[in-house]
């Protein structure tokens, strides 16, 4: 008898759940972008955001909502409703966010629908700077600490994070200058308000190939296809080699709450989105490590990347706040 109530309500319990499902979404979606126009994180977004619409049936309307490092739109999709209405096209820096005390909430309270990518920084120059390679502007900083200008996007942000690994294998006291976004800052380097920038990749490699800017190293342990005989950072610094491979990832993700019908839909369509033939061309022209994983496989890959990276901060001294204080294992 048992077993017959059991099964009547397993049953009763699909039943309500399908028709959720079945007319999920009803309406059109928001799609919220962590930083500005122009940057890495809201070009993958763009890029992958056409192919997922298609998949998802409605329309996936994208605001940019950058601050804070990222925190702000974070806040701001957690604060809404959780029924896969919302999501956030974010990047990593949620992650760091408690250690250098920007926020207490990171992506432990977000259920990763896709981690679509990740990407491989660089270090830039504009075309016209004095800087022909880091080993000069190591120098230059060394020689000078706080009067080389850096581009970045603020405390926990990747530049800072790039700042921060450097800052554990050489002399790296740097001022940096925020903006609203690696778009920005770039634009600002161009126009000679900082002398250099760590970037990611996919936010500078339009205006590497122009011309407009040079790439002085790659923050990886070889050289990658896209930028040709731009060295590794690790044939100046060797002692980088220990971080690496290292860089920005971008994922789409909801709240924790959302129903799980929905968060399956969700993962169904960013699959198969990040297969798409225009998004996979767009990620390997910028230089992006497609990755394409939800659920527990994406869970860990972020436990694992904000464990390394919140304790080279810690390390070097960068975080305001112990990684320990926060229940942050080393690795």
């Amino acid at each position: 008898m048992k077993k017959h109530l059991k099964a009547a309500a397993a049953a009763l319990l699909l039943a309500s759940a399908g028709p959720a499902l079945a007319e999920y979404p009803e309406r059109e979606v928001l799609g919220v972008v962590m930083w500005g126009a122009g940057g890495a994180t809201d070009t993958v977004a763009r890029a992958v955001n056409p192919a997922a619409e298609e998949a998802l049936g409605k329309p996936i309307v994208v605001l940019n909502k950058s601050g804070a490092a990222g925190a702000i739109s974070t806040a701001f999709v957690n604060a809404a409703p959780a029924d896969g209405y919302t999501l956030l096209y974010g990047a990593e820096n949620p992650q760091l966010h408690g250690v250098m005390g920007v926020s207490k909430l990171d992506y432990s309270a977000f259920y990763p629908v896709n981690i679509l990518g990740r990407g491989v920084a660089v270090i830039v120059v504009p075309a016209d700077s004095k800087y022909q390679t880091l080993a000069e502007l190591l120098d230059d900083i060394a020689a000078d600490p706080g009067a080389v200008k850096m581009g970045s996007t603020g405390p926990g942000g990747l530049p800072s994070t790039i700042g921060a690994l450097i800052a554990n294998a050489a002399a790296f006291e740097v001022t940096a200058i925020p903006f609203d976004g690696e778009g920005p800052g770039l634009t600002a380097m161009l126009g000679g308000e900082v002398d250099f920038m760590p970037s990611g990749i996919s936010a500078a490699a339009e205006q590497i190939k122009a011309g407009n800017m040079r790439a002085l190293a790659v923050v990886n342990q070889t050289p990658v296809d896209i930028l040709p005989g731009v060295p590794p950072i690790t044939d100046t610094l060797p002692e980088m080699e220990r971080f690496l491979p290292w860089g920005p990832f971008y994922g789409v993700f909801v709240r924790d709450e959302v129903p799980d019908e929905i968060k399956a839909k969700l993962v169904e369509v960013y699959a198969g989105a990040a297969q798409d033939p225009g998004f996979l061309d767009l990620m390997a022209n910028r230089g992006n490590v497609v990755m394409n994983i939800s659920g527990d496989e994406a869970e860990a890959f972020l436990t694992k990347w904000q464990q390394v990276t919140t304790w080279v901060l810690q390390d070097t001294g960068a975080a305001k706040v112990s990684p320990e204080d926060l229940g942050i294992p080393r690795p």
